[in-house]
């Protein structure tokens, strides 16, 4: 990569994040967010879990019974080694049930960033000047990717190290010893966030550059969380347990997934296409 082709990189990726901090519709959500899921939601049933009479609590019978299923099935052998229920359903709060949420944040915020890019720069009407710059398409589609990639990352792995240490503070005192994160957290935040975010970002790419303005983009793009419920659902009911070889096979799927975007992507938005996409 030539210098200058960084420095329009560099430039774009400056420019994209300046649109959205500038815009308190845009970033507060992506705080919002990651702070009730990723944080606030979870500390606090961890705490409520680890001092709390499970048994008072009528709606904690079916975790329970859950928890009883895992046991009986042989998903998660730990838990039979425990001796409370609250030693076992914070155990599996605090290292499985919330891993499926943490996906969500990567999404949500790309799905922000990426519906702003070329979406946003229409609703501006700053895309054709964008256009005719002398950037080659392939300078200014990476510009607009890692725009997205970079703090939508950034935004997964501070939550990450937040919730881990509310999550250490909280078990340690019941366990003994720190329990996070295991290797479902590692391979999540280090293998499995990356490619889903590249994989929506892509999409959100070919999605925004096709549609006539932001809230367009946004909500063609919002449609990858419903695959992520579906995944929270089972994980809660017992129904689908994710382990490390499956959280490796959904990367190197997402991966794959990214792979055949990028190339619909450069193939459907040429500059000429882009510009009259606009008219």
């Amino acid at each position: 990569m030539h210098m200058n082709n960084r420095q329009a990189i560099r430039a774009l990726i400056l420019k994209d994040i300046r649109s959205v901090t500038s815009s308190v519709q845009l970033w507060l959500p992506m705080l919002i967010v990651p702070l009730i899921i990723g944080i606030l939601v979870p500390s606090a049933m961890l705490w409520a879990a680890s001092r709390v009479n499970l048994h008072s609590i009528s709606n904690l019978n079916v975790v329970l019974d859950t928890l009883d299923k895992l046991i009986q099935s042989g998903q998660l052998p730990s838990l039979a080694t425990m001796t409370t229920d609250n030693q076992r359903i914070v155990y599996f709060l605090g290292l499985y049930m919330f891993a499926p949420l943490f996906l969500i944040i990567p999404v949500m915020a790309s799905s922000i960033l990426t519906a702003n890019s070329f979406a946003g720069e229409k609703e501006r009407k700053t895309l054709e000047g964008l256009l005719f710059t002398p950037m080659s398409m392939s300078t200014l589609f990476k510009g607009k990717v890692l725009a997205a990639l970079i703090p939508s990352l950034l935004l997964s792995w501070v939550t990450f190290i937040i919730y881990g240490v509310i999550a250490n503070i909280l078990m340690y005192p019941i366990f003994g010893t720190l329990m996070f994160p295991n290797w479902n957290w590692i391979i999540l935040i280090l293998w499995v966030v990356p490619t889903c975010s590249l994989a929506v970002i892509l999409l959100n790419v070919l999605i925004s550059a096709k549609v006539r303005g932001f809230q367009e983009a946004y909500q063609l793009g919002g449609l990858v969380v419903l695959p992520l419920v579906a995944l929270i659902a089972g994980q809660a009911t017992g129904m689908l347990m994710i382990g490390p070889w499956m959280l490796l096979g959904t990367g190197a799927v997402l991966l794959l997934t990214s792979v055949v975007l990028l190339r619909l992507v450069t193939m459907w938005n040429r500059r000429q296409q882009l510009a009259e996409s606009q008219i």
